[in-house]
């Protein structure tokens, strides 16, 4: 009997565990230099962040993140950041010539110059995940001040961007200070046609096909409103810019405009009815112009501190 209890002890101590055994948060797509999963950031301080964060990795090569989510239970915040650090490879990793010594013989160094700002809003605490590279202007003593006195204290006020601001001013200011091999391209500049990104292209000719197949059943201005509307709330998702997806949205409105009055002639000049599935005439005219439109498809563990409030 006491033999049948312990195999159930033992069976049971290694079961219960795994039944109650959390899945691990997931990792975020690294979209932008800031990746807020929880909306803790008003659109317009998501973006100014991340114009800053944009011209420290083009002027200095250096990338530093800021990533905000609800929790990292069940692991503790530093597991959940290196996890974060690992998947998102920031900095730059083995390049040629890097350093001084590196460019004397042509060796192949590793800069690992990536910094991650992790905020967990519902476990109220904050990493600062430092690269290898950036270990002589970040050490961990340095990083746990930047917790405790630029973000906690603000974040105990409720001024979430006023502390992610003053802790990335800081980090900045550390990093700009740090003599750093010259930058090479941006990982987090575009890379389709014209220096933009590879999808925006695809959805702007999708708004506009969708406009233009609208025209007819809603008229034109509709469907160059509608064209506006996919395309401006995709780019600005997209790219994580109101202004530009308002920009893009015009594009699309106007091209859409200047397609039907290709087809139907100026405005002013009569109005066009449908006649055909592609085939539209104008009003008290004989005349008639066609067309189809067809759619496409398209190293971190340096160091770093960590911090509550």
């Amino acid at each position: 009997m006491s033999r049948l209890l312990a195999v159930i002890v033992l069976v049971l101590g290694c079961w219960l565990p795994a039944l109650h055994a959390q899945p691990l948060q997931p990792v975020p797509a690294l979209s932008s230099p800031v990746v807020d999963t929880v909306g803790l950031l008003k659109p317009g301080e998501r973006e100014a962040l991340a114009q800053q964060l944009l011209a420290l990795d083009r002027d200095k090569g250096s990338q530093l993140a800021v990533l905000i989510v609800a929790t990292t239970q069940p692991e503790a915040i530093e597991e959940y950041s290196l996890r974060v650090a690992e998947t998102w490879k920031l900095g730059r990793g083995a390049q040629k010539g890097a350093g001084a010594a590196g460019a004397s013989r042509g060796a192949t160094a590793s800069i690992d110059d990536g910094v991650l700002l992790l905020i967990a809003r519902d476990d109220r605490r904050v990493r600062i995940e430092v690269g290898y590279g950036l270990e002589g202007a970040i050490p961990d003593g340095i990083a746990k001040r930047i917790i405790d006195q630029a973000l906690t204290p603000r974040f105990r006020q409720g001024d979430w961007y006023g502390g992610i601001k003053a802790g990335v001013d800081a980090l900045i200011a550390r990093i700009e200070g740090e003599e750093l091999p010259p930058p090479a391209a941006s990982a987090w500049e575009p890379t389709g046609p014209f220096g933009l990104p590879e999808d925006l292209l695809p959805l702007i000719a999708f708004a506009i096909m969708a406009g233009l197949m609208a025209t007819p059943a809603i008229g034109q201005r509709l469907g160059a409103l509608a064209a506006a509307g996919i395309a401006g709330y995709g780019a600005s998702s997209l790219l994580d810019s109101i202004l530009f997806g308002a920009l893009c949205g015009m594009i699309s409105a106007v091209i859409v405009l200047l397609f039907v009055w290709g087809a139907g002639g100026p405005p002013g000049s009569g109005s066009m009815r449908q006649v055909g599935r592609h085939t539209y005439r104008r009003s008290g005219s004989s005349r008639s112009s066609g067309g189809g439109f067809r759619g496409g498809g398209g190293g971190f563990g340096g160091g770093g501190a960590s911090g509550g409030w």
